[in-house]
This record gives structure tokens, C-alpha cells and sequence, in this order.
């Protein structure tokens, strides 16, 4: 059995920040994958599925972005998992808007949902880092991930959750660079600009008969 954890705030004030996008991943994983309804459990939403041949865990915490670890702690407990059990998905300034990364272990980098999963549970545990860039400046960071996903994102953040969707199988069974592979293919290709047309080569000029009258023939033909 696995747990997958997706970061983020509760309640639909948030539902569309930059700091939510853990939360879209499992729930795009969830509708796709016909998963149970959601119930409350652990102080989140807990829902539960098959992903190929692994029973898979989907858990959003209610408690607030930076006391997220205390729901993951009480469902390890539970089900008796460990570290090796749990992903979290979870948003990431350092990549380009739709990058992936996945990462086994490590440090937190500031990022207070991970610091506080670090608290409960220790750094064992497997990330799924979902690009949402950075504001360009650190003052600017708190109010960009806790404002909404702009128009211009909606086109590249829903090939990002469709890739994630298809991708998910792959993931719970290991195979992360499929579903790395999952989440490029759901990317439109870019499309090729046409070829400029030739220019057409101006026709040859046609040749001026060739005139083979005499002298004679010419001075009389000019008075005719």
C-alpha cells in the first residue's frame, strides 16, 4: 500500500492558488482513476483505488499548508507504512512553470509543508516537485503562491494534470521516468511553421524571330 500526499490549503478560498497545485494532482489522479468518493479522516480527505496492481492512498490535509505533517503521521501510523511508503506532491518555485522533478529524500528548501511532513515523519520520504516558477524576488514569494493561477497558465497546468492522470500507474509502480515520460507526452507538440514558398524563377524571355528577308525584300515590304 502507498500514500500519496498532496499539499495545499483547505477550503475553496485557495482552491485555485499556485500553493493548491499538490491538491489538483490528486484529484485529477482520483477522477481519473475512478477512486472512492472523498471522506473525512486523519484531519483531511482521505480516498483510496487501485493504480495497476497497487492499492494507493490519496490524502489531502485540512490542517493548513504548514501543519500538513500531522495528517500524515496519523495515516502512517494507521495503516503501519513507513517513509518508503509516501510521495508528496507538492508545488515548487525552482522549476519552470509545468517542469517535474521527482526526488528521493533531501532536505525541505524553505517550503513549510515539506518542513512540516520533515517534522512528523522525517526526509524519507519520495517527492513529485511541480513547477510553478518563482515571482523573480523572495519578498514577492508568500502573496505569488497564495494567488490564483493566472489565464495565461490554464493551458500548460491542465496538460500538466492530464499527464499526471495517465502518468499515475506508472508512478505507483515504480517506473518513474515513464511517468515522467506520461506527463511530456500529455504537452502539445510545437507546431512547425510552414516552409516559405520558393520564389517562382521569372519565365525566360522568348526568343525575336529571326528575320531573313533581303535587303530588297525589307525596302519593298516597307512600302507596301
Amino acid at each position: 500500500m502507498q500514500l500519496w500526499v498532496g499539499l495545499g490549503n483547505p477550503g475553496t478560498k485557495y482552491s485555485h492558488n499556485r500553493h493548491n497545485i499538490g491538491f489538483m494532482a490528486l484529484e485529477r489522479v482520483a477522477e481519473d482513476h475512478g477512486f472512492a468518493p472523498w471522506r473525512s479522516k486523519f484531519q483531511g480527505l482521505l480516498t483510496e483505488g487501485r493504480l495497476g496492481a497497487e492499492k494507493v492512498l490519496l490524502l489531502k490535509p485540512e490542517t493548513f499548508m504548514n501543519l500538513s505533517g500531522q495528517a500524515v503521521g496519523e495515516a502512517m501510523r494507521f495503516y503501519k507504512l513507513t517513509p518508503a511508503d509516501v510521495t508528496v506532491f507538492h508545488d515548487e518555485l525552482d522549476l519552470a512553470p509545468g517542469k517535474v522533478r521527482l526526488k528521493q529524500g533531501g532536505g525541505h528548501a524553505g517550503h513549510n509543508g515539506l518542513r512540516s511532513v520533515h517534522g512528523h515523519i522525517g526526509a524519507d520520504y519520495a517527492r513529485v516537485r511541480l513547477g510553478i516558477g518563482h515571482p523573480g524576488h523572495k519578498d514577492r514569494v508568500a502573496s505569488y503562491v497564495l494567488s490564483d493561477f493566472a489565464k495565461a497558465d490554464q493551458d500548460w497546468l491542465e496538460d500538466l494534470l492530464r499527464g499526471i492522470g495517465r502518468g499515475a500507474p506508472d508512478l505507483a509502480a515504480g517506473e518513474g521516468p515513464k511517468f515522467l515520460n506520461a506527463i511530456a507526452q500529455a504537452r502539445p507538440a510545437p507546431q512547425k511553421t510552414a516552409p516559405k514558398p520558393k520564389p517562382e524563377k521569372p519565365d525566360a524571355p522568348v526568343a525575336e524571330p529571326q528575320d531573313t528577308r533581303n535587303p530588297m525584300q525589307k525596302l519593298l515590304d516597307k512600302f507596301k
